[in-house]
């Protein structure tokens, strides 16, 4: 048995509107738009997010409700240049939690939360 890719994650959101922008502006293009989803891709990877007021599958509605989703996930996106990157986010008003910064394990990088809380590592292996 093997996993051929991982092709892209599902997350539950409070207003798609702001959250395509937010992620329009980290360079993601949307490219389907629904009244309860949208879905942005970068490459080939898509995320799609979910409209947590309009979940009407009974199966999903307990999910979609959680204080705490996405807790102790992080969503790693690669760039070119870490810095850069940080200074073009600060220079479109989005405010990264931390500064960038070498890790022992070889990565430079720093976090930034959507507007729903999810984790974004930018980083750069050095």
């Amino acid at each position: 048995m093997k996993i051929k890719s991982v092709s892209g994650v599902s997350c539950y959101v409070k207003d798609l509107d702001k959250t395509a922008q937010f992620y329009e502006t980290l360079g993601f293009e949307v490219k389907k738009r629904e009244v309860n989803h949208i879905t942005v891709y970068s490459n080939w990877f898509w995320i799609d997010f979910l409209a947590i007021d309009k979940e009407d599958k009974p199966e999903f509605q307990k999910q979609a409700h959680l204080d705490n989703k996405g807790a102790g996930l992080y969503l790693y996106l690669s760039v070119d240049n870490v810095d850069n990157f940080y200074k073009e986010l600060l220079s479109k008003g989005l405010k990264p939690v931390s500064e960038p910064r070498d890790w022992p394990w070889g990565n430079r990088e720093f976090v930034i939360r959507d507007p729903d809380g999810y984790k974004l590592v930018i980083f750069k292996r050095k």
